[in-house]
């Protein structure tokens, strides 16, 4: 079979007027960026229209160095529904550069159900991760400054947590100094960088409503603390509205298309394993708003993704899918049931069912939000009929609903059956009213708590001495209604990579808290979770190359 990047450019693309036409899009009011993107005004959004769309969010088990496909399924779903016939757009969050050029190489699908154009998507796209990374460090910028140009006045603060973002898995960067050299080089202080995913300004981008709400959070971004205790905000520096004004273009959704000419939203890029791991609030529902079934995902396991969605996209949202897919593949089981990763091609009956304490542990999960479930198997090409109906015939023994999809070396033919359950169990069996793991009331450490035990397994919770600190903080500023973001491996349920499968009883640690008062939530991060990726030996960019103006290596 042809690679992504030969089937991205074998097809022809629809002209983004037409495709805008299409879906329904006002082409007078899209900003195009050449001839296949354009940004769509967010006050195009019409909440009335978006509680009449049926939104579904698709998950996965646990994630495995083999790969899932989550976004594969999640474009096959749109690609199926409107080979059908119904009128169905796919919200997607956008790549980012660290992972392309370290491990993916790409991140816009896979086979024939990708979207395009890819090359753009996976690069640069419309600038919207070099805004945040931009708005980010400005900030970073102007807090030195001010520092540095009020030290004779007597100011100081005790403490600084805004760190600096890059978009490059940079591993040198972690932990630096800056102000070295001349009095006029700044103040000499400790410092870091995060990955940009890992961006407040990322989080604030993906949960505000608009530009305004964006200035609004912005401002309240705590930079560090006053030798009193009290929080030093972005809006104390006065700048708020000049970081909006970075944000204007991005806060804009981006419209492309699928490899068959539907419409796509591509917005916003947390990762889920630091991150909240889901696009955009305001792209969500455009694509409700023109679209009559939506198909959005969350980054990495139900664990991750799928309880940030629930517990806090549409927390603050007010969004509830009416069904959720959970993407597994026979590949991914076998690793989940101890099967080594040079030997998951090969076929194994007791690897698979061993893997399913993993699928199951999941299952019980989505359920415990008040989700109807499906599961989705990716077909690979590997796949035995014998192993496929071991997993179905599992799913139908414990009452849940089961499709195949082949979008991926079929496009939208190869979802069209999946395509007709899903809208079938929409009308027949949708989901009831969404259940959060916690209250807003509780506590933090009693939401962490919560999260870790009902969701993870988790035997016991503890916090080390710093993240006690926090805690206390957190009471004192008066944001323990916040909802929690648990950052941790996406590799486990537990915090420990190399325990695979459906663990219980185990210890977790938050090791420390980051309290972000402008994307109104905590970042609980767990065991030796690192906000800013490495490159691994071989990184991806060793095979990403240009030719005679074509890019090659992304897939």
């Amino acid at each position: 079979m042809k690679s992504d990047i030969e089937i991205a450019r074998s097809i022809r693309m629809r002209d983004i007027t037409e495709v805008a036409a299409g879906t329904g899009i006002p082409t007078e009011k899209i900003e195009q960026y050449g001839h296949y993107m354009a940004k769509i005004p967010v006050d195009l959004i019409d909440e009335g229209k978006v509680r009449d769309s049926n939104l579904i969010l698709v998950t996965a088990i646990t994630a495995t160095k083999a790969g899932i496909g989550k976004t594969t399924a999640s474009i096959g779903l749109a690609l199926g529904l409107n080979r059908i016939g119904k009128k169905a757009v796919v919200a997607l969050r956008e790549p980012s550069l660290g992972p392309c050029f370290g491990l993916k190489g790409g991140a816009a699908g896979g086979g024939y159900a990708q979207v395009l154009p890819m090359e753009k998507i996976n690069l640069h796209f419309t600038g919207d991760f070099h805004a945040v990374t931009s708005t980010h460090n400005m900030i970073a910028a102007l807090l030195d400054n001010y520092l540095y140009q009020h030290q004779a006045e007597g100011f100081a603060l005790k403490e600084i947590v805004w760190k600096r973002v890059l978009d490059v898995n940079d591993r040198s960067l972690r932990s630096i100094v800056t102000g070295l050299g001349p009095r006029t080089n700044g103040l000499v202080q400790e410092s870091g960088f995060d990955i940009t995913p890992a961006s407040e300004i990322m989080a604030i981008l993906c949960l505000a409503k608009d530009l305004e709400d964006v200035k609004k959070r912005i401002g309240n971004i705590t930079l560090g603390y006053r030798f009193d205790g009290t929080p030093f905000t972005v809006n104390d520096m006065g700048v708020a509205g000049a970081m909006a004004a970075l944000m204007a273009d991005a806060i804009k959704p981006n419209l492309v298309q699928t490899t068959e000419g539907s419409a796509a939203i591509v917005h916003g890029g947390p990762f889920a394993n630091i991150a909240h791991g889901c696009n955009s609030i305001t792209a969500t529902k455009a694509a409700m708003t023109f679209g009559d079934y939506v198909i959005t995902e969350a980054g990495f396991g139900a664990d991750l993704g799928a309880e940030k969605f629930f517990n806090i996209k549409c927390r603050k949202s007010g969004l509830s899918p009416k069904l959720t897919l959970l993407v597994a593949t026979l590949q991914g089981l076998k690793m989940h049931g101890d099967v080594p990763l040079d030997k998951i091609k090969e076929p194994d009956a007791e690897g698979i069912r061993k893997g399913f304490r993993n699928l199951d542990r999941h299952i019980r999960n989505i359920r415990s939000f008040g989700q109807t479930v499906m599961v989705c198997l990716n077909r690979f090409a590997s796949d035995t009929d014998d192993e496929i109906r071991m997993v179905e015939e599992h799913c139908r023994e414990n009452g849940v609903y089961f499709a195949i999809n082949d979008a991926y070396a079929k496009g939208g033919e190869g979802a069209a059956e999946m395509a007709a359950e899903v809208v079938r169990i929409i009308e027949k069996d949708p989901s009831g009213p969404l259940r959060f793991t916690y209250n807003d009331e509780a506590g933090t450490a009693e939401k962490i708590t919560s999260v870790a035990k009902n969701i993870y397994g988790a035997g016991s919770v503890s916090f080390s001495a710093q993240a006690g600190k926090k805690l206390a903080q957190i009471e004192q500023l008066g944001i323990s209604h916040y909802p929690v973001c648990i950052a941790k491996t996406q590799y486990s349920f537990s915090q420990d990579p190399k325990l695979y499968g459906a663990p219980e009883g185990f210890g977790f640690e938050i090791r420390d808290l980051v309290i972000n008062t402008g994307a109104e939530m905590i970042v609980a991060i767990a065991g030796d979770i690192i906000r800013m990726p490495g490159l691994p030996k071989e990184p991806q960019a060793l095979h990403i190359d240009i030719k005679d103006g074509q890019i090659d290596g992304l897939s």
